[in-house]
């Protein structure tokens, strides 16, 4: 909120989602897709929580959102925050446990443990 600049603050989520898959795929060696799924809506629980104990800086540092804000319930821009938090909660879930599928894939499994290719085990 206060550190990443906007126009970072995506490539600092994909590393976050590409590490996260990783580490599902590297340690489940099924229900990599839930997992995903699961940790996203985890995540948008804290992150929900962050922005709105700190709404008054979150709206002072985000200016565009804000004024998606004012779109939204009429009356009601945490609630709206809430949901729409909520929701980015939920497709990142889906991205992070397709992400893992994916890299489930390029890993192989070996003794019903995964390993990355070319790792001894």
């Amino acid at each position: 909120m206060y550190f990443i600049p906007l126009n970072i603050e995506p490539i600092c989520w994909l590393a976050i989602f590409v590490f996260s898959a990783y580490m599902i795929a590297r340690e489940c060696a099924s229900g990599r897709f839930l997992n995903g799924l699961a940790l996203g809506l985890v995540n948008c629980l804290w992150i929900n929580a962050a922005h709105l104990l700190l709404f008054g800086q979150y709206l002072a540092h985000h200016t565009q959102e804000t004024a998606m804000l004012a779109q939204g319930i009429p009356h009601h821009p945490r609630m709206t925050m809430a949901l729409g938090g909520t929701v980015i909660g939920l497709a990142s879930g889906v991205a992070i446990g397709l992400l893992a599928l994916l890299a489930g894939k390029l890993m192989k499994t070996t003794n019903g443990s995964t390993k990355a290719m070319g790792q001894s085990a």
